[in-house]
């Protein structure tokens, strides 16, 4: 486990009757909270996801685990006040592109009538997404990375995050190079927001364990060739290379790295934690790598008990079935739809307004990782919930 200091959860709360264990952390009573949405049979929810284009290989994912949770979560229904209800999802892809992702995000809110949005696996398209939900008044569960998603709160009081901090995944890298006893890393970073957060995150979080800091690169924007960042990032034989990128990036990142002669030990964030990072051209390159990520769905799930082991053994058995494989990754959006179920029990509702506000006392430990939202704090996931991986045989084994 993460040398991490103890973290003081609300309670544990899931909302399923039959497959969730419920504990009331909210009253329950029917005061006004905010706008209000048409009654209607089911939770409806908005998935506005990358299929396609920029973040494919972790919307694409996510937009799995949402499908999945849903046949899990169908089996039995939930409650909502005095009626048993049913989960149903309208997921579109976004493409990549932030323009189209506040367009279909508004389309859904008002068009379709849903009663939340989950999406935007990377920043610009998921504060773009922000951005119609707080115009619209919808509740938004993020599945971004950067931490500027929630700035300032007073402007997104409907945007929920539930990825790990950047802050606290450097720090996570940090302390895991310091225990391998490597004196010096570089930082390889790539474009936009959420290379941005390593960057300011990483170097403090090897200074506060007093490792040299090497070179501190960024990775070209668009399909270009990552040969120049590479040998810039080998320069000073770094003991360690962090690269702070998303898939596919990640991978092609790691195959330039050994083509530039580097020999040392890469270490990614959760964003590399993907099926792509491990496909056939990227595997020889990151063999031996070191993963922080949530520490869920690693092989050990398929022998942990409890509840929330079985709801983890089924979705990797009934990925197993659909896709052919399981190499894993963190079902964020999955955990989304668990806390979206838990505020519609608390709030006898699926009004958008109430789960906003249910959603603002809501703590979860769910099947990527523990979260606890208030009203001033809304994400990410627990510091406690991250783990470290390393690649082992083409596969991503929690070490830690």
């Amino acid at each position: 486990m993460l040398n991490r200091p103890t973290i003081t959860r609300r309670g544990l709360l899931v909302a399923t009757a039959s497959a969730f264990t419920v504990a009331a952390c909210g009253t329950g009573d029917d005061e006004s909270t905010g706008p209000r949405t048409a009654s209607s049979t089911d939770l409806v929810v908005g998935g506005v996801l990358e299929r396609t284009g920029t973040g494919t290989a972790m919307g694409e994912l996510q937009a799995r685990a949402m499908e999945l949770f849903q046949v899990q979560v169908n089996a039995e229904g939930f409650q909502v006040g005095t009626q048993r209800r049913t989960l149903q999802l309208k997921v579109v892809d976004s493409g990549g592109d932030p323009k189209k992702a506040a367009e279909l995000a508004q389309q859904l809110t008002n068009r379709d009538g849903v009663n939340a949005l989950i999406g935007g696996t990377v920043p610009e398209t998921s504060t773009a997404i922000s951005d119609v939900a707080q115009d619209l008044q919808v509740p938004f569960l993020s599945l971004a990375s950067a931490d500027d998603i929630l700035t300032p709160l007073s402007e997104r009081t409907y945007t929920f995050k539930l990825t790990p901090d950047a802050r606290d995944v450097a720090q996570a890298l940090a302390q895991e190079i310091n225990r391998q006893k490597i004196a010096k890393a570089s930082i390889l970073a790539g474009t936009g927001r959420h290379g941005d957060a390593g960057v300011r995150h990483m170097g403090s979080a090897l200074a506060s364990r007093d490792i040299t800091l090497g070179s501190t690169v960024r990775l070209p924007a668009g399909d270009q060739d990552f040969a120049a960042a590479a040998a810039e990032a080998v320069l000073g034989r770094p003991g360690a290379i962090v690269i702070w990128a998303m898939s596919p990036d990640a991978g092609k990142a790691a195959r330039a790295l050994r083509a530039a002669g580097y020999t040392g030990r890469f270490f990614f964030t959760p964003e590399a934690v993907t099926e792509e990072t491990l496909s056939d051209e990227n595997a020889d390159a990151v063999e031996g790598s070191y993963a922080i990520s949530p520490g869920s769905l690693g092989a050990s799930s398929l022998t942990e008990t409890g509840p929330e082991g079985q709801r983890r053994r089924d979705l990797i058995q009934r990925y197993v079935t659909q896709y052919g494989s399981f190499k894993g990754f963190a079902p964020y959006a999955g955990d989304g739809l668990s806390l979206l179920i838990q505020a519609a029990f608390q709030a006898k509702s699926v009004d958008r307004g109430r789960l906003r506000a249910y959603l603002e006392r809501s703590s979860l430990e769910g099947m990527a990782g523990a979260y606890a939202l208030t009203t001033i704090r809304h994400g990410g996931m627990e510091a406690d919930s991250l783990g470290v991986f390393s690649v082992n045989l083409n596969s991503w084994v929690r070490t830690a």
